[in-house]
């Protein structure tokens, strides 16, 4: 695990931030930093505001009132070729792997080299199948993505998020769908990685077992806001209702099971003539 020293700058810093689509805020109030070298777990039920903030902290949606830097960068005044250099040093892995059906799994982690580089083709190849031994896949680089399993698919689009070494690494729900054995493979790449690389490494979950034994912070985010947050080992023994109840996986608790109203669903529902 990864301890950081009061001058490391934050790799990602969300200051004061709230965040939403529209009129409808799904988060606010949340402070949160990403320090190179460390796994960060942002953790949540459905629907909790988890992706939200991944796409916040790529540039995809702006922040509706607040702060955030990456690199150092003021997201909010980021445009065109700087917000271009930003994603660069940063990899991403998607949810369902988005790999490319018709490329073998050499061509799809080759795929960011013959985009974002010049290098010669002996080293787009040296690259690839370091990255793919890194994730234990080197012998698998030849076979087609229709011949691998999805345990092994996943490992692929994280040998293709890292080919370009980046400084983040964000992981939006890398657990889902995996059996028992892939997922702890899975979580204790991301780990070895980080640690390899000395990136900086966040994790979209709602995995508790998994993100704890490999995580060096924690942030609990819940009823539009931010929880908890903390070391896997104080919010373990957290007495907090929320985080008790998200941790436990207890049906009765703060977590409500409806989907909280909003302005935007009355209005859908008197445009049909209704009314709750």
């Amino acid at each position: 695990m990864n301890s950081t020293s009061a001058n490391d700058d934050p790799i990602v810093k969300f200051n004061n931030v709230a965040l939403g689509y529209g009129d409808f805020t799904v988060l606010q109030d949340i402070d949160l930093e990403v320090h190179k070298g460390q796994v960060v777990a942002m953790m949540g039920g459905s629907g909790s505001g988890k992706t939200t903030l991944l796409r916040a902290a790529t540039g995809q949606i702006s922040a509706q009132r607040g702060t955030i830097r990456v690199f150092g960068s003021d997201m909010a005044q980021a445009r065109g070729e700087q917000l271009r250099e930003l994603r660069q040093r940063m990899g991403v892995l998607f949810q369902q792997g988005a790999l490319f059906t018709d490329l073998n799994v050499f061509e799809n982690v080759a795929f960011p080299l013959r985009e974002h580089t010049q290098v010669s083709e002996s080293q787009v190849v040296e690259r690839v199948l370091d990255k793919l031994d890194a994730v234990g896949l080197r012998a698998a680089a030849h076979l087609k993505i229709s011949e691998i399993s999805g345990g092994m698919a996943r490992r692929v689009a994280l040998a293709r998020a890292i080919v370009l070494e980046p400084e983040l690494i964000l992981y939006d729900e890398p657990f889902a769908g995996l059996d028992p054995i892939s997922l702890g493979i899975t979580a204790q790449l991301i780990r070895n990685l980080t640690d390899r690389l000395h990136c900086a490494s966040v994790l979209i979950t709602h995995d508790v077992a998994e993100s704890f034994a490999i995580a060096d912070q924690v942030y609990v985010v819940g009823q539009g806001k931010l929880i908890a947050s903390g070391t896997p080992r104080s919010l373990s023994d957290s007495q907090d209702a929320y985080v008790r109840q998200f941790l436990d996986g207890a049906p009765d608790g703060p977590i409500a099971f409806h989907y909280p109203a909003t302005p935007a669903f009355q209005a859908w529902l008197d445009q049909h003539g209704k009314r709750s």
